[in-house]
C-alpha cells in the first residue's frame, strides 16, 4: 500500500493533480472502467443544485433508511472529517475502508492523473459496490454535466435550486448554469427540479434528451402552513406534514423535490408515509443554518454565494433579536464577496473577517476592503486565520451576543471544531 494513513492519502491527492479543479469525464472515466465500477448495481439517485443540495441528499438518506433501505450517500465538501463524505446507512465509513479504496484506484489509474475529487468520488463509488446498498445518493460537486459524480447514469436526477456561483466553470447567468446541471438528466429517466423558477434552458435539455421533467409548481406543489405544510402530485397528497428538522423556509422547497423523486422509485423502493414523516424529523446537517444556543448565540451557516446568504439573512430575521450579532466570515478568491456582503450587511452589527488557510482563500485584508467600498457603517476586524477571529470573539463577546459563522465550508468547519471542543 502506498500509504497506511487516511491523512497521507489525501495530503498525496492534494497534489497529485495540477489543477485543484478540473471538469471532465475522460480521466474518471477510465480508471472507472477498469476497476469495473461503470454500471452500479443498485438504484442511483444524483443531485445538483446551487444551493440545497445538500439538505436533500440528507433527506433523502432520512426517509430512504427510514423505510427500512440500505443507503450509500456521497457529498462534498466536508466540515470536519472526510469520513463524513462517504457514509452507508447514515454512518461514516472507516479510514481503513477509504485506504483500501484508495489503493485499488491507485493501483487501477495506470498512471492517470486523478484531482482530489475524482479519487473521491470513484473511492464512493468502489465502497457502495462492494457494501450491497439498495439506493445510492450522490451529491454533484461544481456544476453537473462535466462532474465527476455524472459518469454514472441516474435512475433519478434531482436540481434544487439555482443561482450564480463558480462562473469560471459554469458561466455568469442561471441559463448557462442551468444548462450544465440539467446535464446529469438521462434520456427516459425522470428529472425533477425544485426550483420555483426554474430557467427555460433546463426544460429544453429535458425536453431534447426526452426525459420526463418534473417542475415545482407545475407538477408538484407544496403549500406552507404556519407549523405544517402539505405536499401534492397528482391524485397524491400527503397533508399536516412536520416541518424538516432543518431551519428555513427553502428546506420545504428541497423537500417537496425530495418527495417528488422518492415517488419516481416507488415501484422498486416504496416509501410510506411513515417513512416521509420519519425523515422529516430526524434528518440531520451541521453547518446549515445551526443554531447552537448558549449565553452566546451561534449560528453557522455554509452560505457562500448571493442566494444562499439572502436565505441566511431572512431566517436570522425571524430569530429574536440578539443583544449585538458579531458575523465571522472567510471565503474563497473565486466567489462573489460583494454580493454575499450586500445580503448580510442588514444584520451584521460588527464583522469579523478572516483569511481561510488555502491558497484559494482570499486575504481578510482584501474583504475588508471590499467591505469598505460598500460603505458598510460598521466595525470591520481583520485576522490572519479564522482561529484568531474565533479566539477575539470569545473574548469580547457578552451574554446575549448572537455570532453567525458563514462565508465557506471551511470557516464553519473550523469554527464547529472548535464549539465541540469547547464543549466536552
Amino acid at each position: 500500500m502506498r500509504f497506511n494513513k487516511l491523512s497521507e492519502w489525501l495530503a498525496w491527492q492534494e497534489t497529485l493533480h495540477v489543477k485543484d479543479i478540473e471538469l471532465g469525464l475522460e480521466r474518471i472515466r477510465s480508471v472507472a472502467h477498469t476497476l469495473g465500477l461503470h454500471d452500479p448495481p443498485y438504484t442511483l439517485i444524483s443531485v445538483a443544485g446551487t444551493n440545497g443540495k445538500g439538505s436533500s441528499v440528507a433527506l433523502l438518506d432520512a426517509v430512504l433508511t427510514a423505510a427500512g433501505y440500505k443507503t450509500g450517500r456521497y457529498t462534498s465538501p466536508h466540515l470536519i472529517s472526510y469520513n463524513e463524505r462517504i457514509q452507508i446507512g447514515g454512518r461514516k465509513v472507516s479510514d481503513e475502508a477509504l485506504c483500501d479504496a484508495f489503493e485499488r484506484i491507485d493501483r487501477a489509474r495506470n498512471g492517470v492523473s486523478l484531482t482530489y475529487f475524482e479519487f473521491g468520488t470513484l473511492a464512493a463509488i468502489d465502497i457502495f459496490q462492494r457494501t450491497d446498498i439498495d439506493v445510492g445518493i450522490f451529491e454533484v460537486g461544481l456544476g453537473g454535466r462535466l462532474d465527476a459524480v455524472n459518469m454514472l447514469d441516474a435512475d433519478v436526477a434531482l436540481v434544487a435550486a439555482i443561482d450564480i456561483d463558480h462562473v469560471d466553470w459554469l458561466g455568469s447567468d442561471r441559463d448557462s448554469i442551468a444548462r450544465e446541471k440539467a446535464g446529469i438528466f438521462r434520456p427516459g429517466r425522470p428529472a425533477i427540479c425544485s426550483d420555483p423558477n426554474p430557467p427555460q434552458s433546463l426544460i429544453d435539455h429535458a425536453a431534447t434528451l426526452g426525459s420526463p421533467l418534473f417542475c415545482l409548481g407545475r407538477d408538484f406543489e407544496c403549500e406552507v402552513l404556519d407549523n405544517t405544510w402539505s405536499w401534492r402530485c397528482g391524485s397524491i397528497k400527503y397533508t399536516d406534514l412536520p416541518r424538516p428538522k432543518l431551519c428555513g423556509d427553502y428546506q420545504l422547497q428541497n423537500a417537496a423535490g425530495v418527495f417528488m423523486a422518492l415517488s419516481r422509485i416507488a415501484q422498486t423502493h416504496s416509501v410510506s408515509e411513515g417513512a416521509l414523516r420519519t425523515g422529516l424529523t430526524t434528518l440531520e446537517l451541521p453547518g446549515r443554518f445551526q443554531v447552537i444556543e448558549g449565553p452566546i448565540q451561534y449560528v453557522l451557516d455554509v452560505a457562500h454565494n448571493r442566494q444562499a446568504a439572502e436565505m441566511l439573512a431572512h431566517n436570522l430575521s425571524r430569530l429574536p433579536a440578539p443583544r449585538m450579532t458579531r458575523l465571522l466570515i472567510g471565503m474563497l478568491k473565486d466567489k462573489d464577496h460583494c454580493a454575499v456582503f450586500k445580503e448580510l450587511r442588514s444584520i451584521a452589527d460588527v464583522w469579523h473577517v478572516a483569511t481561510l488557510g488555502t491558497s484559494r482563500g482570499a486575504a481578510s485584508a482584501t474583504l475588508a476592503r471590499e467591505l469598505s467600498e460598500l460603505r458598510v457603517s460598521r466595525p470591520i476586524f481583520t485576522y490572519k486565520n479564522v482561529a484568531d477571529a474565533f479566539a477575539h470573539i470569545n473574548s469580547v463577546a457578552r451574554p446575549g451576543d448572537r455570532v453567525v459563522v458563514t462565508g465557506s465550508f471551511l470557516t464553519v468547519g473550523d469554527v464547529l471544531r472548535r464549539l465541540m471542543q469547547q464543549s466536552e
